[in-house]
């Protein structure tokens, strides 16, 4: 049962597309109100199991970005070492050439024989010497610099191939992501027409049994008319003998009553006309915001609730016109078997779609609230099976000299 959508709450859905064939238009002698009724239900659950498709597809894409910002970080400081090892590497060489220019001047000009490494000799053993000392000196340094410089250049070629898998795979997350963004607009846009098209069957398939009832019964009377006379049959609903200023039983003749939840008003499921509780004046039928669309409500002229406004909402196709006076034989709408049910209730004063447990404040979505407990009270009196409390003791007080039952 869906209460007050516009007015009490909201509903998204979110879900992976699972190629879901579109139904086709309604056809009372193609299509089926069970038929409509199961795709509607594999639509809902395909979208439920896309909808955990989704949620991960986002935590991998977020993992997978937090692995790329890793390496991303740990390429860039690879790439500062290597420029401080270039940097070192090219002021380690200066000095090795000053180093060695140094010794070759120094050594052609002592006089003494005694050369810069402590050995006498021409240049050409000065610079052999220098070499050694070089090659004994800086050889282990230079051998540790170049394995470094090749761990380093291995690590990096790693990270890079791990980066560009790692870029391959967010992009495909992001394809992925967009494709169920699309499909879950589509299969949102599907599951929309399906609920439309099993209401547009259930008002065509209660109008037929409407019109079948009718023929059958003229056909009924034209044979009783050629036969000798017999007794009536039973009426088809109970007799109305309410007197101004009482009420009577609105749910007296639906058939397949089922009482629900109280929440705002009371829920129930089944087919059939609805009356009036008593004498009154109607103030609307349809309010958009409604499942349906159906919103009729109606202020009591007389009985105990004189003032007071009742409402009748959701799958109702309505049969009464704002301004119209109704009583307790006045059938406001006959009830269809759509996918909501009815609610019925106190609206506030302006019987606009807004419901009293609403301005009061009352109802945060799934709650029985104090106006609904009191009017099940109202419909258990008349004789209708009250509703299923939620709570107890139902959410709010009702307002002073509000009537009781």
């Amino acid at each position: 049962m869906v209460a007050a959508c516009a007015f009490a709450a909201g509903c998204v859905v979110v879900g992976v597309g699972v190629g879901v064939t579109a139904p086709a238009a309604p056809h009372a002698g193609a299509a089926t109100v069970a038929a409509d009724r199961a795709q509607l239900t594999q639509v809902e659950r395909q979208l439920a199991v896309a909808g955990e498709k989704i949620q991960h597809l986002v935590s991998d894409y977020d993992s997978v970005e937090l692995r790329k910002q890793r390496i991303d970080a740990l390429l860039r400081r690879t790439e500062s070492a290597f420029t401080v090892d270039r940097r070192t590497e090219a002021a380690a060489a200066a000095h090795l050439r000053a180093v060695a220019v140094s010794a070759y001047v120094s050594g052609g000009s002592l006089r003494s024989g005694i050369s810069l490494f402590g050995a006498p000799g021409s240049r050409a053993d000065l610079a052999s010497v220098y070499i050694d000392v070089a090659g004994g000196a800086l050889q282990s340094s230079a051998t540790a610099y170049q394995v470094d410089r090749h761990r380093a250049f291995v690590t990096a070629a790693t990270l890079q191939v791990e980066q560009s898998r790692v870029v391959t795979t967010l992009h495909e997350l992001v394809d992925a992501r967009h494709l169920a963004t699309t499909a879950v607009v589509a299969d949102q846009s599907l599951l929309v027409r399906v609920k439309g098209n099993l209401h547009a069957l259930l008002v065509a398939a209660y109008r037929n049994q409407q019109a079948a009832d009718r023929a059958a019964e003229r056909a009924l009377a034209v044979s009783e008319s050629q036969q000798p006379v017999s007794p009536p049959p039973p009426p088809t609903a109970p007799a109305i003998t309410a007197a101004p200023g009482s009420y009577a039983n609105p749910l007296r003749a639906v058939g397949g009553l089922t009482p629900e939840r109280i929440d705002q008003g009371v829920d129930y499921s089944g087919y059939g006309p609805i009356y009036a509780i008593g004498d009154g004046v109607v103030l609307g039928t349809t309010v958009a915001g409604w499942p349906g669309g159906t919103f009729i409500s109606y202020r009591l002229t007389d009985g105990p609730a004189a003032g007071l406004v009742v409402y009748a909402a959701e799958d109702i196709e309505p049969l009464v016109q704002p301004g119209q006076v109704v009583n307790a034989s006045t059938v406001l709408g006959t009830i269809y078997e759509g996918p909501d049910g009815i609610e019925t209730g106190w609206s506030d004063p302006a019987g606009q779609g807004w419901t009293m447990a609403h301005d009061y404040g009352q109802f945060s979505g799934a709650n029985s609230t104090a106006f609904g407990a009191n009017f099940s009270q109202l419909l258990q009196s008349l004789g209708a099976p009250g509703g299923i409390l939620q709570n107890a003791p139902p959410t709010g007080a009702l307002p002073p000299g509000w009537p009781s039952w």
